[in-house]
């Protein structure tokens, strides 16, 4: 009997949503989670219809980190071997961070350890307020190292000393308040709040969103300098002369809907 897949991907014209479904272990991930996360994140961020990816979870935590059989095989593993298992997290984490479609979070339930990571390395964060957050590894004697980059710039050193050094759990207002999340909302609320920031994706210019994605990546914390300025006169005469920078600015000046927007509500593009 083959072995269910630990993750399920539904596609709804141009939204997709890849749900972790290990509900019965609170959605930990191990090696074969890891890969097919990798592979659903890579196989969508080539997929030029869609205009976000969401990412859910099934069952009452959203993710718990890693699975406790998993961490049992990883105890006996040599040096070498840990580095390679601790690569392919890695190399999934950033596949997530630097897929070309936006992604969100949907945060229904609890978000420990390297769950932390998956919330950090997606684009927006929706949680519900009930949500726990915790960097536990240093209750086990380990550190964040493969999320931090991540969860840093989501957070920011400030605050990560702290999470980082204490294990400590703290809610989905503190999330908020921390920059880890971007919204915090009774649970009836949540799909409504996700729902709102795809719309939001879908109604831009889809080459325009992955740019600015692209853009905030590049260029966050580097100096203001000539090259920076050269750079960002480049970027915006390269989007000014495209086709779906001059159907865009066209549209506006028309006061006529672009094309993109009529394809993401009709689902032409699905």
């Amino acid at each position: 009997m083959p072995t269910p897949s630990p993750i399920r991907i539904h596609i709804d014209g141009v939204r997709a949503t890849v749900t972790l479904d290990r509900p019965a272990v609170r959605n930990a991930f191990n090696d074969e989670t890891i890969a097919a996360l990798t592979a659903a994140f890579r196989d969508l961020g080539a997929n030029e219809r869609l205009r976000c990816i969401v990412l859910a979870a099934n069952g009452p935590a959203f993710c718990a980190g890693a699975d406790l059989n998993w961490m049992q095989r990883m105890a006996g593993y040599s040096f070498d071997e840990n580095v390679a298992d601790a690569q392919a997290l890695a190399d999934m984490l950033r596949t997530l961070y630097e897929c070309p479609v936006p992604t969100i979070a949907r945060i229904q339930g609890d978000v420990f350890a390297g769950g932390v990571g998956l919330v950090a390395a997606c684009d927006m964060a929706v949680a519900v307020d009930s949500a726990r957050f915790c960097l536990s590894e240093v209750l086990i004697g380990l550190i964040p190292a493969t999320i931090g980059p991540y969860v840093l710039r989501a957070l920011g050193a400030r605050t990560s000393h702290r999470y980082f050094l204490t294990g400590e759990r703290f809610g989905a207002a503190e999330a908020h308040r921390a920059g880890l999340v971007h919204e915090a909302v009774p649970a009836e609320a949540l799909d409504a709040t996700v729902d709102t920031l795809a719309n939001a994706l879908a109604n831009a210019g889809p080459q325009a969103v992955r740019a600015a994605k692209a853009f905030v990546r590049d260029v966050a914390g580097r100096p203001v300098d000539d090259a920076l300025a050269r750079q960002t006169a480049h970027e915006i005469a390269r989007l000014r002369t495209s086709d779906e920078g001059r159907a865009g600015l066209a549209a506006f000046l028309s006061k006529s809907t672009p094309a993109w927007r009529a394809e993401a509500t009709t689902g032409a593009a699905a």
